[in-house]
């Protein structure tokens, strides 16, 4: 099948079946990519007859799809990260997680527009790819080895420059439920445990080389709004704090505010925070900071510890989901504890989210007796992070108790009959931005496709004045129910497009920019009216794939953890009313309250019942 060359997409997709070390191509599907835009979108729908109830995450029959979208490899700044999808070996559910740094444009740049692998290797295996020189190469020496030795030992063995690399580390090849996948400079696919899923068929790494144009349909038009888009957006004052400090600059705020998980979310004020904030790395331990592809914002902090019981050489550093899930979560306010600590997980690949949140959830239950020192191994200590660096390294390894916490939150619960205590949704533990401060995070994380993900919806920046008016993407009282289901499933729509876009959601372009973007890049001529409407069509395909996989209503909820009022702090004796916003959220969305799936006129509506 010739491939379909049409804007904004190369008309090429990689596909690998690693049982047959067979490697083939298959034509980009540009009308899905029409109606699905692309990235997670397209990935939707391309998966969508695959994933079925019977396939085990873990297991040669589950595919994992690797997808850019239209902005991926072009000079649009923000715009080039890389979707990643499968079933989720964590939460049995769509995964879906997304990685900047450069191997989307590296990818593009060979000429593909993803890469769908199939099978199992019978060896450990990685991927090289060269323009159109592609092979499946041994990676019997990299086996056993972290994300950092990986990466450097491929940069030695491949040598070829603007290079880029996706890597498992220990916990990928231990099938830890939430392993990630790292690139260069500290990015991270990290959620859902897809770095399982890439251990469970020996494909080690993705290496990616490309020197060729990604076609867009009006070079011209898109150089210039580039220039004076960008100007406008580097004059913004929050793009310059991301550019001084990263996300760690929100610590603080969060902490004010009680939406930080203190003490495994059950306390409401810590005075000792300013210790690790994103101010006290900056004036300590940053040394310079880093970005993706063509990215003037430069996000990522570059940290160096030179001295000490936690040293540490000039890489990556922990941005606030980090700070929060590996230093207030345990009460530990020693910023070199929390950033070796995050060292540790990213070198091993695990997703700092989840694994400080199941290791947090450990130090709850020793403290209610309902866990011993004798069957972890060691006393786990508020404020002493000792115990949770071991457990670090004993959970990639699958040694010892780590073997136990491999599992994650909501199996550590059923294990110790402390279900009423597990932190998380629909199996995948919580971004660090609390319900009780933020009532409309109430809706956002129990309706979310991927569980407690606060990427669906982003309604902590939206509450904190994020807002887009036009799209009905407003809200000026962080603790209120009133309006908050809907406000919900508005912006899980406009997420789903930008997710598809494979934007930055860093990037403050404006929608009508973002939608000459589009129509610059791939010829088509749409309105933010238009796209909205993409957007949910995105949104309620993923929930009949998550129907499908066996998710019901029921599990749109939170855990009753967070729906306890908190004695101090700024959200003291306040919480949602999560069945007030989800009556709210269900009838804005037209599903039906019983099974939870959409109606025949909404999906008539979305061009979606043919897949029903």
């Amino acid at each position: 099948m010739s491939p379909d060359t049409s804007f904004g997409f190369t008309g090429r997709i990689l596909e690998i079946n690693l049982t047959q070390n067979k490697i083939d191509e298959m034509a980009t599907p540009i009308k899905w990519a029409r109606k699905f835009i692309g990235g997670s979108g397209l990935a939707a729908r391309i998966l969508f007859p695959l994933l079925r109830p019977e396939i085990d995450p873990l297991g040669p029959d589950n595919p994992l799809l690797l997808l850019a979208g239209p902005f991926t490899g072009t000079k649009i700044p923000c715009g080039s990260r890389l979707t990643i999808c499968s079933r989720s070996p964590l939460t049995k559910l769509w995964g879906e997680c997304s990685i900047g740094g450069n191997l989307g444009a590296r990818l593009r740049h060979a000429g593909y527009d993803g890469i769908f692998i199939k099978g199992r290797a019978d060896k450990p295996t990685f991927l090289k790819i060269l323009n159109d020189q592609v092979e499946l190469l041994d990676a019997g020496s990299l086996w056993s080895l972290g994300i950092n030795d990986t990466i450097a030992q491929l940069h030695k063995d491949v040598a070829e420059r603007q290079m880029a690399t996706l890597a498992i580390g220990q916990a990928g090849e231990n099938l830890v439920k939430y392993a990630n996948i790292m690139s260069e400079g500290g990015r991270a696919a990290g959620r859902m445990g897809l770095g399982a899923v890439m251990g469970s068929k020996q494909l080690k790494a993705i290496v990616a080389v490309g020197n060729k144009p990604v076609p867009v349909a009006k070079p011209g038009e898109l150089s210039a709004l580039i220039r004076t888009a960008t100007k406008m957006m580097m004059e913004d004052f929050q793009i310059g704090m991301y550019n001084e400090m990263g996300t760690a600059a929100f610590f603080g705020a969060a902490q004010e505010m009680g939406a930080a998980p203190n003490k495994y979310w059950t306390q409401g004020e810590w005075e000792p925070y300013d210790n690790i904030s994103g101010s006290t790395m900056f004036e300590k331990i940053t040394k310079g900071n880093s970005g993706c592809y063509l990215c003037p914002i430069k996000c990522g902090r570059v940290i160096e510890i030179p001295e000490g019981k936690y040293k540490l050489p000039e890489e990556s550093g922990p941005e606030y989901e980090t700070l929060a899930a590996l230093g207030s979560m345990i009460l530990c306010d020693d910023l070199e504890a929390v950033s070796y600590a995050a060292h540790l997980c990213d070198d091993f690949g695990l997703d700092t989210i989840s694994c400080g949140t199941t290791i947090g959830f450990a130090y709850h239950l020793m403290e209610k007796n309902l866990l011993t020192p004798k069957e972890v191994g060691m006393a786990l200590e508020w404020g002493n992070p000792e115990p949770q660096h071991e457990l670090i390294r004993q959970i990639a390894f699958r040694e010892g108790f780590g073997d136990v916490l491999a599992e994650g939150t909501r199996e550590l619960g059923k294990r110790y009959n402390a279900e009423e205590y597990a932190i998380h949704v629909k199996g995948l533990e919580p971004a660090c931005w609390g319900p009780r401060a933020l009532f409309g995070q109430a809706a956002a994380f129990a309706t979310s496709i991927r569980g407690a993900h606060h990427l669906d919806a982003d309604i902590y920046w939206v509450l904190n004045g994020q807002v887009i008016p036009e799209l009905g993407i407003d809200a000026d009282d962080p603790q209120t129910d009133d309006g908050m289901g809907k406000l919900t499933a508005i912006t899980q729509n406009w997420r789903m497009i930008t997710n598809s876009l494979m934007m930055c959601l860093f990037a403050t372009f404006s929608v009508n920019e973002i939608v000459q973007f589009y129509t610059f890049v791939t010829g088509i001529s749409t309105s933010p009216q238009e796209l909205m409407l993409t957007g949910e069509r995105i949104f309620n395909l993923k929930r009949l794939i998550n129907l499908r996989l066996g998710a019901t209503p029921e599990d749109d909820t939170l855990p009753p953890l967070l729906l306890r009022p908190l004695e101090t702090g700024g959200t003291q004796g306040k919480v949602p009313d999560l069945a007030k916003q989800l009556s709210d959220y269900y009838s804005h969305r037209d599903w039906d309250l019983k099974t939870g799936y959409p109606s025949k006129d909404k999906l008539q509506e979305l061009g979606l019942s043919d897949l029903v």
